[in-house]
């Protein structure tokens, strides 16, 4: 039987491309995306800048932030028209399977380039859902309003204010890609095939909704829930971790310190003027869980992850639990399509290596 390096079994460390999009540094705390630090880009930058920098990075096509808002602008209201069609292939879905089915519905419009048309519609179908779940009709885009503050419209059928559509931009920005996660790596395998950009996404997609990849947000919600008051704080944790079960919203696979992304939504939940009582309860949590976890697992970095800031700063924003991962494929959309632009024009077919473990064949 041949061994394998342990570090190479599940690809580990091994890199599977090169790309100018985004740059972890896990020993750090550092995440750049599109040649700037997080936390600088998500205070300087809007959605619409940050999807035009890493789709000219990702192609060679020079894109403006101008531009990129028209485009998502029109992919918008062309998506809206189709809703009908989309959300036929729903019925009785809960929203991230069918959140999935419409996503895999969408089709390519001649007038938009493909990567404008996907991250334009996939607010618009989040919405649609969560308001079909409400017994509610779906609100209609608007082409005048920035991609995060017509998100936010659409889900809940008023205006946001200038913070609140600021934090959701803030949000978009700070998870628009992440080098290569198990989404993006499923994309650029996809897009690495010659599959469409539509098709690539999808199985972006389907890896997010995998519990040990995106599906943390809604439990740290649970988790607050369960506590629930100051005094259950030491005791639920503690017994928590004696029961070996995970502290939803600490410890990452790649950062071997704190997630840069968690002071930038922590800021982003700020702006929003949440009561002292909840963001005293979720702050006092965070401060000792990561006490908790330091003396129980001395031996290992778990910090806060981007997860237990989203999870507040999503529920402030009023936007159900259940559509938690759909909101994260609507702004990582941004970093899977220029994955797969980047792959597709490195024109290399991504097909690594199994380590066999079986037996071989007599003689």
């Amino acid at each position: 039987m041949t061994h394998h390096p342990k570090s190479l079994i599940g690809l580990d460390g091994v890199a599977a491309a090169e790309t100018r999009l985004s740059h972890i540094d896990g020993e750090r705390g550092v995440l750049v995306i599109a040649g700037e630090a997080v936390e600088r880009l998500a205070l300087e930058a809007g959605f619409e800048e940050v999807a035009a920098r890493l789709w000219s990075l990702a192609d060679a096509q020079q894109r403006d932030a101008t531009s990129v808002g028209a485009a998502l602008a029109t992919a918008r209201l062309r998506a809206f028209d189709r809703l009908p069609a989309m959300l036929a292939v729903t019925e009785g879905m809960p929203i991230v399977a069918a959140f999935r089915a419409a996503v895999a519905a969408l089709q390519p419009d001649p007038d938009l380039p493909p990567e404008a048309a996907i991250v334009g519609a996939m607010p618009v179908i989040a919405a649609a859902l969560v308001r079909a779940r409400q017994g509610e009709q779906p609100v209609a885009p608007s082409a005048d309003l920035p991609h995060a503050a017509d998100t936010l419209r659409m889900i809940r059928g008023v205006a946001p204010s200038d913070a609140e559509a600021k934090a959701l931009d803030t949000y978009l920005v700070t998870v628009s890609d992440h080098s290569m996660n198990a989404s993006t790596f499923a994309a650029r395998v996809v897009a690495s095939t010659g599959a469409g950009l539509f098709m690539a996404v999808t199985a972006g997609y389907c890896a997010l909704t995998g519990p040990l990849h995106g599906g943390a947000p809604e439990p740290v919600l649970e988790m607050l829930d369960a506590i629930g008051r100051r005094e259950n704080i030491a005791p639920w944790i503690d017994a928590a971790l004696v029961r070996g079960e995970r502290l939803m919203g600490f410890g990452h696979r790649v950062y071997r310190v704190r997630d840069p992304r968690a002071d930038v939504l922590k800021h982003a939940v700020g702006l929003l003027g949440r009561s002292e009582a909840e963001l005293g309860l979720a702050a006092e949590v965070e401060a000792y869980a990561r006490q908790a976890l330091a003396r129980a697992k001395p031996d290992r970095a778990l910090d806060t992850n981007v997860e237990f800031y989203t999870a507040i700063l999503l529920d402030a924003l009023g936007i159900p639990r259940q559509a938690f991962t759909p909101i994260f494929a609507a702004a990582r959309a941004a970093g899977w399509t220029a994955h797969a632009l980047e792959q597709q024009k490195n024109g290399r077919l991504l097909r690594p290596a199994a380590a066999y473990v079986g037996t071989m064949p007599a003689g």
